[in-house]
């Protein structure tokens, strides 16, 4: 500090010097010129004070002597010469002076100005000083502060360190997890392989008592004699004895329907119960004719709902998925409960019969076979489940998809089933067998399916509706939208597609022609997720769908016009929609827990 100080008087006495040289230089002049005028304004008194004597002299001589006149005009001229140049030198001085004195006074205002830029720099200066000593213990505060964040980024550093040993240490300890996981995952993959085994045992042995029983029904049935009616066509064999031919024995009452039974094979003993009593069932994997739904052959009049007439909490939680059975009495319903709801249309209501367990993750689809007897949903646990309708039991778990599956549905034969799934693979499974047939990739995630009785068809995420032969296992063709398409549905005769994707609107495209017949759309319609259904109505003249406004929308296929839009009921996003093979009721689930029964009544 005492070293600044010095410095920077040893500045300000160099400044003073320096100033001393300039202005010295600069005035030096004018005093010179002034110190002479002083010596000739000394002259020219002593000078006047002479003349004035020797004036005083030659007036007294003159007085006392007249004889010298012209000496004396001669001096007198000569005085007067002297005196007129005096007096110019005199005037020409004065001038100089007037100037001086004006340079003088120019000099002292700078001066001054000089003095007071001094004093302001001084001022300044102390200012300066006084910015530096606080800019010092600024500084000496940064120096302290600086210190102590050194020692924290220390204390941080180590405390990374720490952190990131702590870090390996844990990201060991999570690989060890996972490993232990999948392991674990593993296991109870090959427990559910077991449970589901066992369960289909248990199936197994359930069908052979029921079988054994029949049998026996049969033949206990077949030692009774039967009674023959003229109209009957059974051909009566002649007892040995010698008994006429018109009579029969009644030990012996055996018809030609009769013997063609006693001619199956123990194989195929439900398909000769069948044909005894005359009927032949659809469903070839062991369908209840007791236990089935009749379907209904055709719809006598399809009624577009115009009403809500049951508003009802289906779920706890979304409800993704509906379908009415075929006999259009049951409702199901799938949620993201992981349940399969069973409802009972009665009387413009839906009065709750049972629920589906078994699935580990949300319901996705619902499909019911022909004759109403079992029901296949799919879930977002990689797998799809087959219940019996009759005692609402898990029969079959098919697991094989590495993703959730979107869709399965029943081929025509109800002894083969479809699914496809997130994992963009679709997949052939055989009933009987219990095992994947066929595996084929489809190259984008499958969000729905149909199937026709060669032909699958499925919609993709990446917009495109690929139509696959189940014998092939290759592409027939494929169709691009102009959106990703949610959902796909066949009239009933099979010969137009229903789809809708994401670019909000339902398209119908003819099997026959390869081509798209009809496009709707509507102001407000909104497909609501990559899963929202839609659906054709029984006759094909009408179809429905959800909006992600809650809204209800139906279009007639004849005029290509909205027919009309059932709203204010839905409070959130309408996620699928059904229409009863009767005609009557047209079923549809939302987001949230809700399920409405439309109807016209």
């Amino acid at each position: 500090m005492a070293e600044r100080r010095a410095d920077w008087k040893r500045h300000i006495s160099d400044q003073l010097k320096l100033r001393d040289r300039v202005q010295r230089h600069t005035f030096e002049e004018i005093v010179q010129q002034y110190n002479r005028l002083l010596e000739k304004s000394d002259l020219q008194a002593v000078l006047t004070e002479r003349y004035q004597t020797e004036k005083y002299d030659v007036q007294r001589g003159h007085e006392a002597s007249s004889l010298d006149s012209s000496r004396s005009d001669s001096l007198h001229q000569e005085m007067s010469q002297m005196r007129i140049r005096h007096q110019e030198e005199l005037t020409e001085l004065h001038k100089k002076r007037g100037e001086l004195a004006q340079t003088v006074i120019e000099l002292n205002n700078q001066i001054q100005q000089k003095d007071r830029e001094i004093q302001s720099n001084e001022a300044r200066m102390l200012e300066y000083q006084q910015q530096i000593a606080s800019l010092e213990g600024d500084c000496r505060d940064l120096r302290s502060n600086l210190q102590e964040l050194e020692m924290a980024n220390q204390t941080l550093k180590d405390e990374y360190d720490a952190l990131q040993i702590t870090f390996s240490a844990l990201e060991e300890k999570l690989r060890k997890t996972s490993e232990d996981n999948q392991e674990l995952v593993s296991r109870w993959m090959a427990e559910k392989a077991l449970e589901a085994n066992r369960l289909n045992a248990e199936n197994e042995k359930d069908t052979r008592r029921r079988q054994a029983k029949l049998q026996k029904d049969l033949a206990d049935a077949a030692k009774e004699p039967l009674p023959i009616e003229q109209d009957d066509d059974i051909e009566v064999l002649a007892e040995d004895g010698g008994k006429g031919a018109g009579e029969t024995s009644p030990n012996r009452p055996i018809g030609r329907t009769l013997r063609k039974t006693s001619q199956q094979p123990q194989g195929g003993l439900l398909d000769s119960i069948s044909n005894i009593f005359g009927r032949r069932s659809a469903n070839s994997f062991g369908t209840s004719p007791e236990t089935s739904e009749t379907p209904s052959g055709g719809c006598a009049e399809v009624r577009v709902p115009t009403t809500a007439l049951h508003v009802f909490e289906a779920h706890d939680g979304e409800v993704n998925t509906v379908r009415f059975s075929p006999g259009s009495r049951l409702l199901a319903t799938g949620g993201m409960d992981r349940r399969v709801k069973l409802w009972e249309v009665v009387s413009g209501r839906c009065e709750a019969k049972g629920a589906l367990t078994g699935s580990n993750a949300g319901i996705t689809s619902i499909e019911f076979d022909s004759s109403g007897s079992y029901l296949l949903a799919a879930s977002n646990d990689f797998a799809s489940r087959i219940w019996t309708m009759d005692d609402y039991r898990l029969r079959h778990t098919l697991t094989g998809h590495s993703g959730k599956v979107l869709s399965a549905r029943f081929l025509l034969d109800n002894a083969r089933i479809v699914s496809g799934s997130y994992d963009r693979t679709l997949k052939l499974w055989d009933l009987r067998s219990k095992v994947c047939m066929k595996t084929v990739f489809a190259g984008s995630s499958c969000n729905d399916i149909v199937c026709t009785e060669q032909c699958v068809m499925s919609g993709h995420f990446d917009k495109k509706v690929r139509f696959w032969d189940i014998r092939a296992e290759s592409i027939v063709r494929e169709m691009e939208l102009l959106g990703r398409v949610t959902s796909l549905d066949l009239n009933h005769d099979r010969s137009e597609l229903l789809t809708c994707s994401r670019d909000d609107m339902l398209k119908i495209i003819d099997l026959r022609s390869n081509a798209i017949r009809q496009t709707f759309s509507a102001q407000g319609f909104k497909c609501g997720a990559d899963w929202t259904r839609v659906t054709f109505s029984p006759d094909g003249s009408y179809v429905a769908g959800g909006s992600a406004d809650g809204a209800l929308y139906v279009w007639n296929v004849l005029t290509g016009k909205l027919d009309r839009t059932l709203d204010r009921n839905h409070s959130s996003a309408i996620n699928s929609v059904s229409w009863s093979p009767s005609g009557t009721y047209v079923a549809s689930v939302e987001k949230g827990s809700r399920a409405i029964l439309w109807s016209d009544m």
